[in-house]
């Protein structure tokens, strides 16, 4: 009888020892990985800016920059291997979605080396992320579902892949587009990815929560070389990596979640570089402009025309992106009515800061403090 309970107890603690090592083992290697995207971006940057001069991916200095010296822009490079490496070696390659990020990577950062060298054209460009968005669906990135004002969801059957398309191809488009002042960019990347792996973890996805920690890993061992004053820029193959990057894991973040409010939360997460590139749609219709040239009327350029320095201008806009990730996932954790009600809220203010600082108007919005230091770079 004795030798019988002694047996059914070491059975249990076997079992609990089991049960504990399948646990603590696959967090462990998650946070290995992802302490070693920091660790390869934060090494790899120092390489990748003398590459850059050798190849001639760089920036210099004419008339519509500010920045005076001759700038690398291949930081990329170190975001691009410090997220893919880790990510092949650890995520189940059965899960599709996860190589379709890691091959449609590979083609959106294949595109955006050339351009940081060659200067390609806007269209050719387009192919690209349109091709790499592409992949990404074909692995199983879509968005099946939209919201229905009458009825709550509504499935978009064959519509799911242009409406993923145009995801995945705005959201690449509107990283590029605010990567306007030092460390802008990357810092807006990492606090929507860090957003994305909380809400990951709350709705029990481990393994998109993993890939977006090891994005904020990898943008994180950038930043320190991209911070005003910048030693190096991320290029296009930086900026449009991440977009693509961050617009694939929204997706896959809701894929799991069939509620209305849940296809919200990736606009909130993502609402500086949307709304930043949705107001500039606007206002170069009001203008009778092309949609696709660029402009000084910005986000980050209306408050420097308001007084603002570098540094304070790229922290206001983080504080901004961090009361969007704060409203995200205090949405996720919503009923439908109070979430309802805190969006129209948000929309309403965005509108009304948007309108105060001529973000839909272009005009000059008037300076209430001078300026501290002088801007270097502005795109």
């Amino acid at each position: 009888m004795l030798y019988g309970q002694a047996t059914n107890q070491g059975v249990r603690i076997r079992l609990v020892i089991g049960l504990g090592v399948c646990f603590i083992m696959p967090m462990f290697i998650y946070v290995v990985a992802i302490l070693s995207a920091f660790v390869i971006a934060y090494f790899t940057v120092p390489l990748a800016i003398k590459l850059a001069f050798k190849i001639g991916a760089i920036d210099k200095p004419d008339a519509r920059k500010v920045h005076s010296n001759t700038m690398p822009r291949l930081g990329g490079v170190a975001i691009f291997i410090a997220f893919l490496l880790p990510l092949f070696l650890v995520v189940d390659k059965s899960h599709s979605p996860f190589i379709g990020i890691i091959l449609g990577g590979l083609v959106i950062f294949a595109v955006g080396i050339i351009d940081d060298i060659y200067q390609l054209s806007a269209k050719v460009k387009l192919v690209g992320q349109i091709l790499a968005a592409s992949i990404a669906i074909y692995y199983g990135v879509m968005v099946h579902f939209v919201t229905n004002p009458f009825d709550g969801l509504l499935s978009l059957g064959f519509l799911s892949i242009p409406v993923t398309l145009l995801w995945i191809v705005g959201v690449t488009n509107a990283i590029n587009l605010i990567d306007g002042l030092d460390g802008l960019a990357g810092g807006v990347s990492i606090i929507a990815a860090g957003t994305m792996g909380i809400i990951a973890l709350l709705q029990g996805q481990p393994e998109v929560a993993f890939a977006a920690f090891l994005l904020v890993a990898a943008v994180l061992g950038f930043l320190p070389y991209n911070f005003h004053p910048a030693q190096t820029f991320m290029g296009d193959s930086g900026s449009n990596f991440l977009g693509f990057v961050l617009g694939c894991l929204a997706i896959m973040g809701t894929a799991k979640s069939a509620t209305m409010i849940s296809l919200f939360i990736p606009i909130v997460i993502l609402g500086i570089p949307i709304f930043d590139t949705f107001f500039a749609i606007i206002r170069r219709i009001n203008k009778k402009a092309p949609i696709f040239k660029p402009d000084k009327e910005h986000l980050h350029h209306r408050l420097l025309s308001l007084g603002m320095g570098h540094t304070q201008c790229v922290l206001t806009i983080y504080g901004i992106s961090g009361v969007f990730a704060l409203v995200a996932i205090l949405l996720s954790m919503t009923t439908n009515p109070k979430a309802m009600l805190v969006l129209a809220i948000l929309l309403f203010l965005i509108l009304l800061g948007a309108d105060r600082i001529g973000l839909l108007t272009g005009e000059k919005a008037v300076a209430t403090a001078p300026k501290r230091e002088t801007v270097k770079r502005e795109i």
